[in-house]
């Protein structure tokens, strides 16, 4: 086996002391080659390639500069956020696992020559969020890609809405106790009367096993009468009370309050979401731009559903018909005072009146127009949940 082969010892050695990290000033970054030592990095400096870098850098040199000193900052950010997300971390600690690989942008060919400058230039550009203290500088990266925006609000609203739901159950088992407990302390106590006869042909008959001693006090002559016949018979006549007339009011029995409970679950669970909102005769806004300038940011109305996901409409302008799915659309917000169409939720289909709009909160206030909630105020719609009326 040779010297030079791959598996000699000689070439083990020489892979064993090439690997990790090495001394900064035997790199050069120019031609991306780490020496061992002074020797070797001499004779590169003194190598015909390396002269001919120089060269080449010498003729722009602030182009090489500003391209390593871009590289050295996404690698950085890129490790940042891959690495601790969000989270304050301490800017050498980053530092120590970006430069332990061996590949990595070294900073002494960059426009910073020190750590904290760079950190320093990171704050003020809004790459991150930087603070001092005593133990140095610490750094937090500020993520501002759309995809992770639109999911934390996507997050905010869903947990806005599971909070929203939550309360109103609360409240309303609230008022089901509340009206239950007043229920009770208006129950009246049971009122006694006097026996009496409407006129002389109606029969007056007694149940002498639960009301004998009122029958006994009131009329003591039907008393004697009763005990003798008893004697004589053996037996206990039956004994019919007339009833009072029914009222037809109060003949409907009342729900309780767990009735009341199981029929709002009942009706929470019929308003759930759907992942669609397409409907006939709204209108709506075409923000595709795979269509063409043309088309992009134009209304439309919407003519025909298909597929729940897919919608032909009409463009108002030219009168154009085209058939796109419904993430190629949004909905259309109008004036207050103008009609518009619940689209989801628990109001899905219902027509109503725009009373208001709430520009923080993205959310309007309608008046339910149809239907059996019809004059109903409703705060809260999200944007995405109404359109206006063709």
């Amino acid at each position: 086996m040779g010297k030079t082969d791959f598996l000699s010892p000689k070439a083990i050695a020489n892979r064993i002391k090439s690997k990790g990290l090495q001394k900064l000033r035997w790199y050069c970054q120019m031609c991306q080659k780490q020496c061992r030592d002074e020797n070797g990095f001499k004779c590169h400096c003194m190598s015909e390639s390396h002269q001919r870098q120089l060269l080449l850098a010498s003729e722009n040199p602030q182009q090489f500069m500003d391209y390593f000193s871009q590289e050295f900052r996404n690698d950085f950010l890129e490790l940042l956020r891959r690495r601790f997300g969000t989270k304050r971390v301490h800017n050498n600690i980053v530092y120590n696992e970006y430069i332990s690989h061996r590949e990595h942008i070294h900073m002494n060919a960059t426009q910073w020559e020190t750590l904290t400058d760079f950190t320093k230039w990171l704050g003020r550009e809004g790459f991150c969020k930087v603070d001092e203290t005593p133990k140095g500088w610490y750094i937090q990266y500020i993520d501002r890609d759309p995809e992770t925006i639109r999911r934390q609000q996507e997050q905010e609203k869903k947990k806005k809405q599971d909070l929203d739901d939550e309360e109103k159950t609360a409240r309303f088992i609230e008022e089901q106790v509340k009206r239950g407990l007043e229920g009770k302390e208006q129950q009246e106590e049971p009122v006694f009367t006097e026996l009496s006869r409407e006129s002389e042909e109606e029969k007056v008959v007694f149940n002498l096993n639960k009301g004998a001693s009122t029958s006994t006090a009131a009329h003591p002559k039907a008393n004697v009468l009763g005990s003798s016949a008893l004697k004589a018979a053996g037996t206990v006549p039956t004994v019919k009370r007339k009833e009072p007339p029914s009222n037809p009011g109060q003949t409907k029995k009342k729900k309780s309050a767990l009735d009341e409970i199981m029929q709002f679950e009942e009706e929470k669970k019929k308003s759930t979401r759907t992942d669609y909102w397409l409907q006939p005769d709204i209108v709506v806004k075409i923000i595709t731009k795979k269509l063409g300038e043309k088309y992009h940011k134009k209304k439309a109305v919407i003519k025909e559903v298909i597929d729940k996901y897919t919608a032909v409409v009409k463009t108002i302008d030219s009168g154009d018909r085209l058939k796109l799915d419904q993430t190629h659309l949004e909905t259309v917000i109008p004036a207050p005072g103008k009609r518009v169409r619940v689209l989801n939720g628990g109001y899905r289909g219902q027509e109503a009146t725009l009373q208001g709009i709430n520009e923080k909160m993205f959310s309007a206030t309608i008046i339910i127009e149809s239907g059996p909630l019809k004059g109903r105020q409703v705060e809260g719609i999200p944007y995405e949940d109404i359109s206006k009326l063709a």
